[in-house]
């Protein structure tokens, strides 16, 4: 696992954006062999967002051969919802840079059929072979993607009943009315994000300490789904040092350490 440790959000930003276009640049897509990228939406993911689209402005970075899949998907709430994180990804991503609208995936939240809906995204993803890159974020009780506290640490795509904690947390996206929240939603499963290559999760502001606690020094449980990440070869949490708030010093130290000590290409 890597810790990167950053003074604030818009570094935190900064980082994981020019991560996501290295690792672009460096695979070197082409049609016949698309960059595979899992995104996620929230308001942690919007600094990075923005710096990429900035990339493409300036001509650096081209999404014409990336793939993307979405983690999750409000039950009930179609793609012209402003609510939808269908209408989330368009409006703050995929409408500002030049991604090919057949190379994006989202779960149908308006489906009839949420089996069928699960099982056709999982083989879409397998079709690619794998997702190079799975970004997250993290919840305040370490859900990932909507894998709440609980959920399976092998669970693959699926209908999830939300939290209570969740549904408070985003009810700030409904006017602060959590009656206006959906209460499940469709969602990629832990198995999922970890059969990529690499997985990246933010997480920024206190709120976040205690799950990046148990993400980095806490046992593996599945009811802090975020510790899976201990067991993948390549995961990388990037974390401001707000979030650090109740990690051991030594455990930052370490890893400022670590990170201080690679060498300019691999930072």
């Amino acid at each position: 696992m890597r810790l990167i440790i950053k003074d604030n959000y818009d570094e935190c930003s900064v980082w994981a954006a020019n991560y996501v276009a290295y690792r672009i640049n460096s695979f070197r897509p082409t049609a016949k062999k698309p960059f595979v990228l899992g995104l996620c939406t929230g308001s942690t993911p919007l600094g990075m967002y923005a710096e990429l689209i900035k990339m493409h402005q300036k001509g650096k970075l081209s999404f014409a051969n990336v793939v993307t899949f979405n983690m999750d998907e409000y039950i009930g709430l179609g793609p012209n919802d402003e609510q939808s994180y269908h209408y989330f990804m368009y409006h703050n991503f995929f409408n500002h840079i030049d991604i090919p609208k057949g190379n994006v995936h989202l779960l149908n939240g308006l489906t009839k059929d949420y089996v069928k809906e699960c099982s056709h995204y999982e083989d879409m993803i397998q079709s690619y072979g794998k997702i190079h890159l799975f970004i997250g974020g993290v919840g305040s009780d370490g859900h990932i993607a909507f894998n709440e506290p609980g959920s399976s640490l092998t669970s693959r795509t699926r209908v999830k009943t939300l939290t209570s904690e969740t549904i408070d947390a985003n009810s700030r996206f409904f006017n602060n009315d959590r009656n206006k929240v959906p209460t499940s939603a469709l969602t990629v499963g832990i198995g999922t994000i970890t059969d990529a290559d690499e997985v990246m999760i933010l997480a920024t502001g206190d709120k976040k300490a205690r799950a990046i606690h148990h993400a980095v020094e806490g046992s593996i449980n599945h009811m802090w789904p975020i510790s899976i990440l201990q067991m993948h070869q390549h995961s990388v949490i990037v974390c401001d040092e707000q979030a650090t708030n109740e990690l051991k010093s030594d455990t930052v130290r370490y890893f400022k350490d670590i990170e201080s000590r690679l060498r300019p290409g691999l930072k």
